[in-house]
């Protein structure tokens, strides 16, 4: 196999486990959230059991990339794929933790019930995991507009995420027997908002990765 032939082969190695990763990441967002919905502590200890997976996955990348940096000695583009696989699997591999983090809030409401239907945390946590598909799309397509939309959807879970605290807070007002629960559905909706941030990362290290400078998307 010549130099270039093996280059090329580890640049798609790298792909594939990004978007393996991806999968993942939005698979967990959606237990998590289910989780929460019927308070589903069975499934949540799952979700908390099978992080493991991710960091394998990001160990992979990470050993793989080291190695093609070491042997092939990429320049330009080629070196700037390779080191935006290492800060997007680090990205993926914390939205990872967020959801595992709802899943530890579940855990804590086990045998509660939930103060109020939930509407506007399943709606940010839709929009986020369109985001996390989206952001990685970007990547193996090289869409740099896709990326650009990133910071749009940011807004609209920030907007989202600031409405659910009010509400939160009125109901604490109204009932304070409500404010334990109500405190961990309020981490939940600054978890999820963060899953957003870091899908917004992923779409600055595209833009970088395609042009060679890196936005400030989450401004």
């Amino acid at each position: 196999m010549t130099k270039r032939r093996e280059l090329d082969h580890g640049l798609d190695e790298l792909n594939e486990l990004i978007s393996e990763m991806g999968r993942r990441v939005e698979a967990a967002l959606t237990q998590s959230i289910e989780s929460l919905e019927k308070v589903d502590v069975d499934s949540a200890k799952r979700l908390i059991k099978e992080d493991k997976e991710l960091n394998k996955l990001e160990e992979k990348i990470s050993e793989i990339g080291s190695r093609l940096i070491a042997t092939q000695q990429p320049v330009a583009k080629d070196l700037r794929r390779i080191l935006v696989a290492f800060k997007i699997a680090s990205d993926l591999e914390r939205m990872g933790d967020l959801a595992v983090d709802v899943a530890k809030v579940v855990v804590r409401l086990e045998g509660q019930a939930l103060i109020k239907p939930l509407i506007d945390l399943p709606r940010m946590a839709q929009i986020v995991q369109m985001m996390t598909y989206e952001s990685i799309q970007s990547y193996v397509q090289e869409n740099v507009n896709m990326a650009y939309k990133m910071a749009k959807d940011d807004d609209l879970v920030d907007a989202l995420y600031s409405q659910i605290i009010r509400e939160l807070l009125t109901i604490m007002m109204e009932d304070p027997r409500t404010i334990s629960q109500a405190n961990l559905l309020s981490f939940v909706g600054r978890y999820i908002e963060r899953f957003a941030d870091h899908a917004t990362n992923i779409g600055e290290s595209v833009v970088y990765l395609v042009t060679g400078s890196r936005p400030d998307l989450n401004a």
